[in-house]
């Protein structure tokens, strides 16, 4: 009964969990893409200098910079570059996202920015998707995640009833030779 009971609430649980999983995806998308709409701004300024000074070619001006004389100008150079790596990785990321929910999954498993999926962990608001899709994958990892359930609970009770003989008997005993009736052989024995 009490299994039933919490199987049941498991299994609806992690199915509304499951749900909420595409929402997070999307929301962890649109800060990716905040994210590379400031590193582009950022960096535009650095494309004006360039198409003025080196035929806009941004590699030209980081090389500038980066053969400068000037340590400060040479740190410019660097800060330059990790821009257009930031841009060249944000730009990946997002593509990466823009495929179907199984590949959204694998990559937020595997590259997602720990940073940027704690921010938007904090500022999560769960939703649900109607998609096709997304119904599939909560209704899939509701099932995967209630199956684990239930073989951890059959994984305990087993465990349980497996010391649970030799803990039970003492009770029985101890309750049988407590004088509760007496023998038919005789007076109770005091």
């Amino acid at each position: 009964m009490l299994r039933g009971i919490f199987d049941r609430i498991v299994l609806v649980a992690a199915i509304l969990a499951a749900a909420c999983v595409p929402s997070f995806i999307a929301q962890y998308r649109q800060r990716l893409g905040g994210r590379l709409d400031q590193a582009v701004t950022d960096l535009q300024l650095f494309q004006e200098i360039a198409n003025r000074n080196h035929g806009g070619d941004l590699k030209k001006l980081i090389q500038h910079h980066l053969k400068s004389s000037d340590m400060t100008f040479r740190d410019e150079g660097v800060a330059i570059q990790k821009m257009v790596d930031t841009v060249a990785h944000l730009r990946e990321s997002l593509q990466a996202l823009n495929a179907d929910l199984w590949s959204q999954l694998q990559h937020m498993v595997t590259r997602a920015d720990p940073e940027l999926a704690k921010a938007t962990w904090d500022a999560f608001v769960p939703a649900t998707s109607l998609t096709g899709e997304s119904l599939l994958f909560a209704f899939a990892a509701g099932v995967a995640i209630w199956l684990l359930f239930l073989a951890a609970w059959m994984a305990i009770a087993a465990i349980i009833s497996m010391r649970g003989p030799s803990l039970s008997r003492a009770p029985r005993a101890a309750r049988s030779s407590a004088g509760s009736t007496p023998s038919r052989g005789g007076p109770p024995r005091h």
